[in-house]
């Protein structure tokens, strides 16, 4: 079994900050964990912060020099640290994995950002 599991989400004022993190256990490992997705009421899923080939980094423009994505595989997670929170950022943020030709999604967490 794959399990992804994202905590750390909660209601912050504009300007403030949250780290939100993606444990994965099962058949998986934090080197599976492709990134952070979103998904505000009424929008479409999109992409907030992902890795790329050897270790690279990718960020949706709007987070760009706000948010910070990182693995640690000891701990066998990948977070999603957040500063300089606006409240179009609130969304419910999803974590996914990839193995193998399929893929895998975390229950989300909600991130509410009031102005």
């Amino acid at each position: 079994q794959v399990q992804l599991v994202e905590s750390g989400g909660g209601l912050v004022q504009a300007g403030g900050s949250l780290r939100l993190s993606c444990a994965a256990s099962g058949r998986i490992s934090s080197r599976n964990i492709m990134g952070w997705w979103r998904q505000a009421p009424g929008k479409q899923r999109e992409v907030v912060a992902s890795f790329g080939s050897g270790g690279s980094t990718n960020y949706a423009d709007s987070v760009k020099g706000r948010f910070t994505i990182s693995r640690d595989n000891a701990r066998n997670t990948v977070d999603l640290q957040m500063n300089s929170l606006k409240p179009e950022d609130t969304a419910v943020y999803y974590c996914k994995a990839r193995v193998g030709w399929s893929e895998f999604w975390g229950q989300g967490t909600q991130v509410t950002v009031s102005s």
